[in-house]
């Protein structure tokens, strides 16, 4: 039976042959690495990746589709909304089940366009357990993940993901290349979790990136500039800028010094 695509849960099915190859490439699964897939929905990018690793884990929310998932031997499915998965206690089952030992899971998937950004910020709480993550998402957002300061895409999001990774965008997908096709454009970015990120309190730095861009046009005086007065915050930073002119760097060591001073 045809599955038709369902709007609440943000489906749109890959469904070309020559994208899901070229993903495929991008990732380069190799045998026996623990992969795991968000969303696999038709299982367009699920079957080339199971033939090159023997195994998988996929985790799909929708009922009918995880029925027709299970009956695939390969293929360990768990039926859950994804922010409602912990991904560090997914790493420590699959570390047992493997003989124990530590493992480090490399994440994919297509991921839907209403949810996209509380999965990256779900799977940032749980960076230390991934090797890295190849997703597919709209184009416009994976812009923001990768910008630049001073470019109009640079705000918290890129703040946020660049603390703890490098990313890249690795390929454009056409809405052509779905079933339904999306109004948008879409981009498959890498994230690769950095080696040494700084060792930051990831709620203070939000508070701080929150704040900051706020009023994005105004100058950070107005806004950061406040709310450094409020917490009596005596060191340097200069707030004759706009937030999006503050490099990720800056933030960083911002949320540093308020970190030492509260010691």
């Amino acid at each position: 039976m045809k599955h038709i695509p369902r709007k609440r849960f943000g489906q749109h099915f890959l469904a070309d042959a020559g994208i899901v190859d070229a993903i495929v490439e991008a990732i380069a699964p190799k045998p026996g690495q623990t992969v795991v897939e968000i969303g696999p929905g038709l299982a367009a990018m699920t079957q080339p990746l199971v033939e090159r690793l023997g195994h998988l884990t996929v985790i799909e929310l929708d009922r009918d589709l995880a029925l027709r998932l299970r009956l695939h031997p390969q293929l360990t499915v768990i039926e859950s909304d994804v922010l409602k998965v912990d991904f560090v206690e997914l790493a420590r089952t699959i570390a047992v089940a493997g003989g124990g030992g530590t493992t480090k899971l490399r994440v994919v998937g297509n991921l839907p366009y209403n949810i996209s950004t509380p999965i990256l910020f779900h799977l940032l709480d749980c960076v230390d357990v991934i090797e890295d993550q190849h997703f597919m998402l709209q184009k416009e957002v994976v812009d923001r993940m990768v910008a630049r300061p001073a470019t109009s895409d640079y705000g918290r999001l890129s703040v946020m993901l660049q603390w703890r990774y490098a990313m890249e965008m690795v390929l454009f997908v056409p809405p052509e290349s779905f079933d339904p096709p999306p109004r948008v454009d879409s981009a498959v970015v890498r994230m690769v979790p950095l080696e040494h990120p700084a060792a930051l309190d990831g709620e203070l730095l939000s508070e701080i990136v929150r704040v900051a861009f706020s009023q994005r046009r105004k100058l950070l005086r107005h806004t950061l500039g406040r709310w450094l007065e409020e917490k009596a915050f005596a060191g340097q930073f200069d707030v004759q800028r706009r937030a999006e002119e503050v490099p990720v760097a800056d933030y960083l060591a911002l949320t540093a010094a308020i970190m030492d001073t509260n010691r």
